[in-house]
Protein backbone atom coordinates (compact mmCIF):
# COMPACT_ATOMS: atom_id res chain seq x y z
CA UNK A 1 0.00 0.00 0.00
CA UNK A 2 1.26 3.77 -1.31
CA UNK A 3 1.95 6.43 1.49
CA UNK A 4 -0.26 7.88 -0.40
CA UNK A 5 -2.88 5.92 0.89
CA UNK A 6 -2.41 5.28 4.14
CA UNK A 7 -3.48 7.44 7.06
CA UNK A 8 -1.10 6.08 9.91
CA UNK A 9 -3.04 8.73 12.14
CA UNK A 10 -6.25 6.85 12.47
CA UNK A 11 -6.10 3.29 13.65
CA UNK A 12 -4.26 4.89 17.13
CA UNK A 13 -7.13 7.37 16.96
CA UNK A 14 -10.39 5.23 16.88
CA UNK A 15 -8.38 3.18 19.49
CA UNK A 16 -7.84 6.14 22.11
CA UNK A 17 -11.32 6.89 21.26
CA UNK A 18 -12.03 3.52 22.41
CA UNK A 19 -10.08 3.49 25.65
CA UNK A 20 -11.90 7.44 26.41
CA UNK A 21 -15.54 5.29 26.23
CA UNK A 22 -13.84 2.79 28.75
CA UNK A 23 -12.70 4.88 31.10
CA UNK A 24 -15.83 7.17 31.00
CA UNK A 25 -18.38 3.70 31.01
CA UNK A 26 -16.09 2.95 34.41
CA UNK A 27 -16.51 6.62 35.50
CA UNK A 28 -20.72 6.59 34.91
CA UNK A 29 -20.99 2.92 36.46
CA UNK A 30 -18.92 3.97 39.66
CA UNK A 31 -20.95 7.35 40.47
CA UNK A 32 -24.28 4.89 40.29
CA UNK A 33 -22.84 2.91 41.99
CA UNK A 34 -21.60 5.64 44.20
CA UNK A 35 -25.20 6.69 44.24
CA UNK A 36 -26.76 2.99 45.35
CA UNK A 37 -24.70 1.12 47.19
CA UNK A 38 -24.86 2.90 50.45
CA UNK A 39 -28.09 2.86 50.29
CA UNK A 40 -28.90 -0.91 48.99
CA UNK A 41 -26.01 -2.35 51.48
CA UNK A 42 -27.03 0.05 54.37
CA UNK A 43 -23.52 1.56 55.14
CA UNK A 44 -21.04 4.77 53.79
CA UNK A 45 -18.45 2.98 53.05
CA UNK A 46 -19.83 1.01 50.29
CA UNK A 47 -19.45 4.83 48.74
CA UNK A 48 -15.39 3.63 48.74
CA UNK A 49 -15.98 1.16 45.82
CA UNK A 50 -17.22 4.15 43.48
CA UNK A 51 -14.68 5.99 44.45
CA UNK A 52 -11.84 3.82 43.36
CA UNK A 53 -13.66 3.50 40.06
CA UNK A 54 -13.97 7.35 39.62
CA UNK A 55 -10.08 7.31 40.51
CA UNK A 56 -9.29 4.29 38.05
CA UNK A 57 -11.39 5.66 35.23
CA UNK A 58 -9.36 9.18 35.43
CA UNK A 59 -6.15 7.19 35.30
CA UNK A 60 -7.41 5.18 32.83
CA UNK A 61 -7.86 8.01 30.35
CA UNK A 62 -4.50 9.76 31.16
CA UNK A 63 -2.63 7.00 30.76
CA UNK A 64 -4.56 6.01 27.06
CA UNK A 65 -3.92 9.53 25.75
CA UNK A 66 -0.34 9.04 26.74
CA UNK A 67 -0.39 6.04 24.64
CA UNK A 68 -2.01 7.69 21.98
CA UNK A 69 0.31 10.41 21.98
CA UNK A 70 3.37 8.10 21.49
CA UNK A 71 1.97 5.90 19.08
CA UNK A 72 0.45 9.04 17.34
CA UNK A 73 4.09 10.60 17.09
CA UNK A 74 5.79 7.47 16.18
CA UNK A 75 3.73 7.09 13.33
CA UNK A 76 3.11 10.39 11.84
CA UNK A 77 6.06 12.46 13.02
CA UNK A 78 9.04 9.96 12.94
CA UNK A 79 6.98 7.93 9.78
CA UNK A 80 8.16 4.39 12.19
CA UNK A 81 4.86 2.30 10.91
CA UNK A 82 6.60 -0.56 13.21
CA UNK A 83 5.91 0.53 16.77
CA UNK A 84 3.50 -1.73 18.63
CA UNK A 85 2.21 -1.02 22.12
CA UNK A 86 2.70 -2.84 25.43
CA UNK A 87 -0.52 -4.63 26.71
CA UNK A 88 -0.18 -3.20 29.85
CA UNK A 89 -2.98 -0.99 29.77
CA UNK A 90 -5.30 -3.70 28.57
CA UNK A 91 -3.59 -6.09 31.46
CA UNK A 92 -4.70 -3.33 34.01
CA UNK A 93 -8.35 -2.59 32.93
CA UNK A 94 -8.71 -6.63 32.96
CA UNK A 95 -7.35 -7.02 36.72
CA UNK A 96 -9.55 -4.09 37.69
CA UNK A 97 -12.46 -5.53 36.08
CA UNK A 98 -11.83 -8.79 37.62
CA UNK A 99 -11.35 -7.62 41.07
CA UNK A 100 -14.93 -5.43 40.60
CA UNK A 101 -16.51 -9.09 39.54
CA UNK A 102 -14.87 -10.53 42.68
CA UNK A 103 -16.28 -7.89 44.53
CA UNK A 104 -19.73 -8.43 43.34
CA UNK A 105 -19.47 -12.32 44.03
CA UNK A 106 -18.10 -11.41 48.10
CA UNK A 107 -21.20 -9.03 48.40
CA UNK A 108 -23.66 -11.58 46.63
CA UNK A 109 -22.30 -14.21 48.80
CA UNK A 110 -21.54 -13.00 52.22
CA UNK A 111 -24.56 -10.38 52.63
CA UNK A 112 -27.76 -12.07 53.98
CA UNK A 113 -30.59 -12.03 51.72
CA UNK A 114 -33.44 -9.39 52.92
Amino acid sequence: MSDELYDPGLQPERTELAWRRTGLSIAVGSVVAMRLLPAALGSGWWILPGIVGVIFSAVLWGWSRRRYERVSFATVTARDHTIVPDGALLLTLAVFVGLVGALGILVLVALPLT
